[in-house]
């Protein structure tokens, strides 16, 4: 349209003379160069990720995590704990092995150079990088063969199934014997990525959590053919069965005539079981919420079938790329974070993990910060109505504006006891 292109030439101040008009298909990847221009004026305010105090104020990152579990939200604090994580792993001579997964690493990857690194120095390092991580397959050859030669366990999946669940397992001698540690996340180790993604990552030393991580690595190189797990939902395994379960507690809360309420943040929502399941119980009086940033096959708001269900839709400076099930659980609230979005290639032709918050602290701050900000966002959030359009949320008059991206950078950067991380 004319008053686009009129925008368009305005500020970037150029003339008319400038433009070229193509009616054939557009690079759009080398839009990217535009954002290398220097018009700092039509650019955001540059944020740089905090370092959570935790991490500042100890240098032995083990004794940290074994004392509590850890989240991180990127981008919003910094990925940089996750690499030295892995670094300390390295060079930290009681360490006897580190086990990881590799979807997309990225050109240059400061992870694999530590994996690299603790190769080099005798440990025992498994990875599972996956090749067919779509636009990635060049990246993760290259790494592949670069682990490779130095003798790093390096395989490639299971047969049929695209690996994309993100994992890091770490084997540590320590006095009172072996404990294991382990790093989950929804987003995959890239450092780029991660300034650009909103993901969460989590560290914990639980027991039944780390067992369940070592049989899932297990499975994955052949080694078990894990069914039951302790704590973890594992796709293709029980994942979709699992959380149709917890929808279905819901179902039977609602029907006791208790409070019921799922909240799910997602990228899409495709799965034809999952949602039949959240049909059904919004016809059973549940409470549904639903955060969908790209795909939603679910229509809401229908009388008789998705009445009790609202779903949006967030696009902002940073994409949304978290995934978060929260069920009510009749007060006594359940949280899960995972790589897989509800669509059947998840669910049935990819390994995904799902792993739970149980640590009510971390609980709470997810409720009270990722849950309610998006569900309160009316800046950049949009509303799937019936007919598949989206609309502005309603904003009353002498209502607070709340741009959900904008409240969390805010909100991390007011945290006492952190200091930025510049590029």
């Amino acid at each position: 349209p004319d008053f686009m292109l009129n925008t368009l030439i305005d500020n970037l101040q150029i003339t008319k003379e400038d433009v070229h008009v193509s009616d054939g298909p557009l690079g759009l990847s080398d839009v990217m160069g535009l954002f290398k221009l220097p018009l700092h004026q039509l650019k955001e305010k540059p944020f740089y990720p905090i370092i959570p105090k935790v991490f500042e104020e100890e240098e032995d990152y083990f004794s940290i995590i074994r004392q509590k579990d850890i989240l991180l939200h990127h981008p919003y604090h910094s990925f940089s704990p996750i690499i030295d994580f892995i670094k300390k792993a390295a060079l930290d001579p009681d360490v006897l092995a580190i086990k990881q997964t590799l979807y997309r690493v990225g050109p240059d990857s400061p992870i694999v150079r530590c994996l690299i690194e603790a190769a080099e120095m005798g440990k025992q390092v498994a990875v599972l990088v996956e090749l067919k991580a779509r636009f990635d397959e060049q990246n993760n050859i290259y790494w592949a063969r670069a682990l490779e030669k130095v003798g790093v366990h390096v395989v490639y999946g299971l047969v049929g199934l695209k690996t994309h669940a993100k994992m890091t397992l770490v084997v540590r001698k320590e006095y009172d014997g072996v404990k294991r540690y382990v790093h989950l996340a929804t987003g995959n180790y890239n450092a780029t990525t991660a300034k650009l993604y909103t993901d969460i990552g989590f560290f914990t030393s639980d027991d039944d959590i780390c067992s369940d991580v070592s049989d899932i690595f297990n499975f994955l190189t052949g080694y078990s053919k894990q069914k039951d797990y302790k704590k973890l939902f594992v796709s293709p395994v029980n994942m979709r069965e699992k959380f149709i379960d917890l929808i279905n507690r819901e179902i039977d809360n609602a029907a006791a005539g208790k409070e019921a309420k799922i909240i799910m943040k997602l990228n899409s929502l495709v799965d034809p079981a999952i949602i039949c399941a959240l049909y059904e119980a919004s016809n059973a009086g549940v409470e549904i919420k639903l955060i969908v940033r790209g795909v939603c096959s679910l229509v809401p708001g229908v009388t008789g079938l998705s009445q009790n269900i609202e779903v949006r839709s967030i696009v902002g400076r940073f994409l949304e790329h978290s995934r978060l099930f929260y069920f009510y659980n009749n007060g006594a609230e359940e949280i899960y974070l995972s790589s897989a979005d509800m669509m059947q290639r998840n669910l049935d032709r990819r390994v995904e993990v799902a792993f739970p918050i149980e640590n009510p602290r971390l609980k709470d701050e997810l409720i009270k910060t990722l849950i309610k900000v998006s569900l309160k966002d009316n800046v950049k959030a949009r509303i799937l109505q019936s007919d598949g359009s989206y609309v502005f949320p309603e904003v009353k008059e002498n209502s607070k504006k709340v741009n959900s991206q904008e409240w969390l950078m805010n909100h991390a950067l007011k945290a006492m006891g952190v200091r930025t991380q510049k590029p």
